[in-house]
């Protein structure tokens, strides 16, 4: 499967011919991610993580495109285009199908940010039992062995020491990071080098991908 970066929390994934995109967001290269896309997961409501022009414009040229979201997501995406039966709300704790990729999901709500601001529903998704994208959030997802880990680098409602927490948590072979468009180049150092050096002891390889890098997972 090749996954490819883009800016902040956007990934798109390709396999036998099918494309699926996370969190195409209004930080990212949301229309170019979403070209060709047979199937899209949004992780919660933030604009970071969709770009609702681009998606329900996405969803009115694409009559092969279908979007899972939060209830609140799928929603607001039914209101505004005239293809509410390719939107579909998903809970956690739940599996299904997209465009041939199987979707697990997990989470729930959206980190913390502060007392008094609302928390969201957050869905983190794993993707053919290798690739997860948390969201906003640190979940760990239960019972299951991650080989690829979406790590949310540098975001207001985080710290470093939980993102290295989260790493080792984990315990994923491999790890890519996402959520980093706020961050200069001086500060994505620190995060990386403790996210490098303290993962390495747990048997985390972290890679950093800029925007449009792909690998194959």
């Amino acid at each position: 499967m090749k996954l490819t970066k883009y800016t902040h929390a956007c990934v798109r994934l390709e396999k036998d011919g099918k494309v699926l995109v996370i969190d195409p967001g209004t930080f990212s290269e949301a229309e170019e991610a979403l070209n060709g896309a047979h199937a899209v997961l949004v992780t919660h409501e933030h604009n970071d993580h969709i770009d609702r022009q681009a998606v329900t414009a996405a969803l009115r040229g694409n009559p092969s495109l279908e979007v899972h979201a939060p209830a609140g997501v799928a929603k607001a995406l039914k209101d505004e285009s005239d293809v509410a039966d390719r939107v579909h709300a998903v809970e956690p704790g739940s599996e299904f199908d997209a465009a041939g990729f199987n979707v697990r999901t997990f989470g729930g709500q959206h980190a913390l940010i502060h007392p008094q601001i609302p928390v969201v529903a957050n869905i983190g998704y794993l993707v053919d039992g290798n690739v997860f994208h948390p969201g906003d959030s640190f979940v760990v997802p239960d019972g299951i062995n991650v080989q690829t880990l979406l790590v949310p680098i540098h975001a207001p409602w985080s710290k470093v020491g939980e993102v290295v927490d989260f790493v080792i948590s984990v315990r994923a072979p491999k790890a890519f990071p996402v959520h980093d468009a706020l961050l200069n180049e001086l500060g994505r150092g620190i995060v990386e080098g403790h996210v490098t050096r303290i993962g390495s002891r747990y048997g985390t390889t972290y890679e950093r991908l800029a925007p449009h890098d792909s690998v194959e997972v």
